[in-house]
């Protein structure tokens, strides 16, 4: 009998039973033949095309149980990788995604009897971590592409960049904060409690601006004036033995002209600081978080200041510009080598290069690139006062 045409009722009928997925019992994993019932399947294994794969298999079956074992693996694997990527799943739903595929490798022509068997083979060969749970089994991809591991040292690299940034604040917070308290301890007035060797004693007080009548009064006047002698004579020997330490620790530490060129030079460092250090040109970080996060943390360039204490700036990642406070930025420490802009100080306003940074200080040493102290080498410069030029 013929084969029917293309566009007859028959055709049409078997073209529509043929889609989709047939029953697993009747498929032909050597040939690759899916029958639809078991009659067909019974005719197609005493065809002759049937029976000569069989013969070819018969000569070396563990090669064609390889080579299947192999494909299953690897498209399985294939979906696994660009469907869930490296979530964790459940082995039963990438199996039912796999075999959705009408043209797929059969397990039961692979060396792995059950999905089961299957998932613990990926487990022990490293390709997937898998955990059994009572739900059932569990598996994740392992990604060991050169280019997805390089992304992700990149990413930790950021972090690890913006962890460090963060602890050098805190640090600089909390080393201001011992200062601080330091500082408060040395100026504190120091109390003591008001003791009496003899609780008879009486404390006696001449008020009295003549001469006194009374016997007694002349008494404790001429006590008086005893007791405030002696305590004069032993102030001004104190005082002339102070004094003659003082003389000698002045001559020892006669300061030089070097000393002196020194502390000139700080007092006009003082004298030259603002409390505004917005520059056009320069990388800050925001450091806002009312933005949201978006912006939190990233890097922009200021491209005007307005008022000193205000800055229209431009973000690297995104483009946008925003309108900031200086106290919503901070500045940019770059890598050594790179140029910088020096915004507070003496020399404020000239470009220079970053030698080294000193994070148990929290502070820079620079060498001036432009003006007349061109070619200085300056140590101890806070972080606050540079920032990396655009």
């Amino acid at each position: 009998m013929g084969k029917a045409d293309f566009l007859t009722p028959k055709a049409i009928a078997n073209r529509i039973k043929s889609k989709g997925l047939q029953k697993l019992r009747w498929y032909c994993q050597m040939c690759q033949k899916q029958c639809r019932d078991e009659n067909g399947f019974k005719c197609h294994c005493m065809s002759e095309s049937h029976q000569r794969q069989l013969l070819l298999a018969s000569e070396n079956p563990q090669q064609f149980m390889d080579y299947f074992s192999e494909e299953f693996q690897t498209e399985f694997l294939e979906l696994l990788r660009r469907r869930f990527g490296t979530k964790r799943v459940h082995n039963n739903i990438v199996y039912n995604e796999y075999i959705s595929h009408r043209e797929h490798v059969h397990m039961n022509a692979t060396q792995w009897e059950t999905l089961t068997d299957f998932t613990k083979w990926l487990g022990r060969e490293g390709l997937c971590k898998v955990d059994e749970t009572p739900k059932g089994w569990y598996i994740q991809y392992i990604d060991r592409d050169p280019e997805t591991i390089r992304r992700q040292q990149e990413i930790e690299k950021k972090k690890k960049q913006d962890l460090d940034d963060e602890e050098r604040t805190a640090k600089f917070i909390e080393e201001q904060v011992r200062r601080g308290m330091e500082a408060a301890e040395q100026d504190a007035a120091v109390y003591t409690e008001l003791t009496r060797e003899n609780e008879e004693e009486k404390v006696v007080f001449n008020l009295s601006k003549g001469a006194s009548t009374s016997a007694g009064a002349s008494k404790s006047s001429s006590l008086a004036t005893n007791a405030l002698k002696t305590a004069v004579s032993t102030a001004s020997g104190k005082r002339k033995e102070s004094s003659h330490g003082t003389t000698q620790a002045k001559e020892k530490k006669k300061k030089s002209a070097l000393d002196e060129i020194m502390e000139q030079e700080e007092q006009q460092k003082k004298n030259t600081r603002t409390d505004y250090w917005l520059q056009p040109e320069i990388v800050v970080k925001i450091v806002t978080k009312k933005l949201g996060d978006r912006y939190h943390k990233k890097k922009a360039v200021v491209k005007e200041v307005i008022d000193k204490y205000t800055a229209v700036v431009k973000t690297i990642d995104y483009g946008d510009k925003l309108k900031l406070d200086q106290t919503h930025l901070e500045t940019v420490i770059p890598a050594p080598g790179k140029k910088i802009l020096v915004l507070n100080g003496i020399n404020r306003g000239s470009e220079a290069i970053l030698n080294s940074v000193e994070e148990k200080t929290f502070s820079v040493t620079i060498t001036i690139d432009s003006g007349p102290m061109k070619g200085r080498k300056i140590e101890g410069v806070p972080y606050e006062d540079i920032s990396k030029l655009a």
